[in-house]
């Protein structure tokens, strides 16, 4: 049993920013994966619209579009990342880029 039922519960640490950096690892930035989240984004609203308007079809044309695109979005993010990591292997293993 607790003793001080009345009093609060102990307040975790505070947190830093600096305790969420990964050691030797900066953010690498690719333009084209938010180009495509936005581009995404905009045909599944499209598609939504087109559906509560009652034209079928073209909903289902562009919700197959939104399915493209968030495909190559999600490739895009793989391949970057798959570069960018080995820039960074090779980095760290003196050898430039």
């Amino acid at each position: 049993m607790e003793k001080g039922s009345g009093g609060s519960a102990p307040q975790p640490p505070p947190l830093h920013m600096e305790d969420f950096q990964l050691e030797g690892k900066r953010p690498v930035k690719n333009p084209f994966v938010p180009i495509g989240a936005l581009v995404t984004a905009g045909v599944l609203t499209a598609g939504l619209i087109s559906f509560r308007y009652g034209n079928s079809q073209l909903g289902q044309k562009l919700m197959r579009a939104r399915v493209v695109a968030q495909g190559a979005t999600v490739a895009l993010m793989l391949g970057s990342a798959y570069y960018y990591g080995d820039q960074i292997k090779l980095f760290k293993k003196g050898s430039s880029p």
